[in-house]
């Protein structure tokens, strides 16, 4: 306690010298290399004895560098009168830390700010609202995103949703937005970022029962950015299943995104036809591994690899 108490006080002393001294741009001086070690100590030191100080930094004359770091000592700070600052700069449009104090505030992971981060989101500009979701994703707030793709807009702002509903690995909000009615390829796009290969499949299968060929090849084609053994064979027995060659070639190329050359050989292998047999072949060759090899040299002999 006694060494904590003591960091305070030297603290307190160095702010005293240097708060009326303009920062200059460029690298860290040494009292500023200072400033940030005093800050990392306060994250150590008692809470109604940390504020007081980092708010010290955020009133004084220091470069944002610094005050972005005391921004990040208050969110650690439990009191509510460091979430009453952190939302005092998120709401200040004028503040060039505001994007700052929003992350942060996701970095506490404060309940009742991150419900205040939902007006702030609406006020907000484009900017501010994508910063307001990278904040409920560091918090894992998945319901908060969720309620803004339902409620979105614009198609930008829904997309932008779903991308990172999809980087959440929410499965369950994104297959509830489909029950919603929601279809769009960025659905697809997210089900594949969140690893969903059910949701794939029967976005895929909805999709080709509504007559909607696009959105049907896109979730067929977003299967390989899953990749896995599981996601290879889905697209094996889809290119088999199918006679839409809109669909095969999403297949094939699903599973040169996925990289599974053994199921390209494979259905190479049974092709009947000649032309199927030179796309397959193509498409092998991109991936350009031991299996496209044989099956090229096999080519070049006539034989049947």
């Amino acid at each position: 306690m006694r060494i904590v108490l003591s960091l305070l006080l030297s603290f307190s002393l160095l702010l005293g010298s240097v708060l009326a001294q303009p920062v200059d741009e460029g690298p860290l001086n040494e009292r500023e290399e200072l400033i940030l070690t005093a800050l990392e100590a306060l994250l150590s030191a008692m809470p109604e004895r940390a504020l007081p100080l980092a708010q010290k930094v955020l009133n004084g004359d220091h470069r944002d560098a610094i005050k972005a770091r005391a921004l990040f000592v208050i969110s650690q700070i439990n009191l509510p009168e460091a979430q009453t600052v952190l939302l005092d700069y998120a709401t200040n449009p004028n503040s060039t830390l505001n994007s700052i104090a929003i992350r942060n505030i996701g970095i506490s992971g404060n309940a009742d700010s991150l419900e205040a981060l939902a007006d702030i989101y609406t006020a907000g500009d484009d900017e501010v609202k994508h910063h307001v979701l990278e904040a409920y994703m560091i918090a894992g707030d998945t319901q908060a995103v969720y309620d803004i793709a339902a409620n979105a807009q614009s198609d930008e702002e829904f997309d932008e949703a779903l991308n990172m509903l999809g980087v959440m690995g929410a499965t369950q909000e994104l297959r509830q937005l489909v029950k919603q009615g929601a279809s769009s390829e960025s659905l697809a796009r997210a089900y594949a970022i969140s690893g969903d290969l059910e949701g794939l499949l029967e976005l895929s299968e909805n999709a080709e029962a509504a007559g909607n060929p696009e959105l049907q090849v896109t979730a067929i084609r977003s299967i390989g950015i899953i990749g896995g053994e599981q996601a290879n064979r889905a697209l094996v027995d889809i290119y088999r299943n199918t006679g839409n060659e809109s669909v095969k070639q999403a297949a094939l190329h699903g599973l040169s995104i996925s990289g599974d050359e053994q199921g390209l050989l494979e259905l190479y292998r049974q092709a009947q036809d000649i032309g199927e047999k030179r796309d397959l072949l193509r498409m092998l060759s991109v991936s350009g591994g031991d299996a496209a090899l044989e099956a090229i040299d096999s080519a070049l002999e006539g034989n049947q690899p």
